[in-house]
């Protein structure tokens, strides 16, 4: 995922490298970096043209990031509503968008901390229901936060709580 430049802290370090880079003339090497990054190919041309200043800002740093996770991990279902809700969270509190694209922080992380409360927190599904859906075990459970906790522990993650 971050193969050639590593993970990048910031989007302050995204754009100190991309200067150096360009400074250097190795347009091969920022289109890499930036690629890893999940920086559009459209930025780096206005960078590469002068038209912008800067590769990248908070939010840009932190939406190519949760992309680039989000072609590895493939998420699916529920997991596709709780990374458009970071999407949403972005683009509404720049603070989040800061947390996202730090070192450590990862949607398979933010994932894990889903997965952990809903191991944690399994309640008995009733034998109602477990007969109508056909299941024939003698017992099942299921954990699984609702929205409203999902988001709250999805910030929780992001934010270091």
């Amino acid at each position: 995922m971050f193969e050639k430049f590593g993970e990048m802290n910031s989007y302050k370090e995204i754009n100190e490298l991309a200067e150096n880079l360009f400074n250097e003339g190795d347009v091969e090497s920022l289109k890499t970096m930036a690629r890893e990054n999940g920086i559009q190919n459209e930025f780096v041309q206005m960078y590469l043209q002068g038209d912008i200043p800067v590769l990248c800002d908070a939010l840009t740093a932190a939406m190519g990031k949760i992309d680039v996770e989000a072609e590895e991990l493939k998420p699916k279902e529920i997991m596709e509503d709780w990374v458009e809700y970071l999407r949403g969270q972005c683009m509404e509190n720049e603070m989040i968008a800061h947390q996202v694209r730090k070192q450590g922080k990862s949607l398979k992380g933010c994932i894990a901390a889903l997965l952990t409360w809903g191991f944690n927190h399994q309640e008995p599904v009733d034998k109602d229901i477990m007969k109508a859906a056909g299941v024939k075990a003698g017992r099942v459970t299921l954990g699984m936060p609702g929205m409203a906790r999902a988001k709250q522990i999805i910030t929780d993650y992001y934010m270091g709580k």
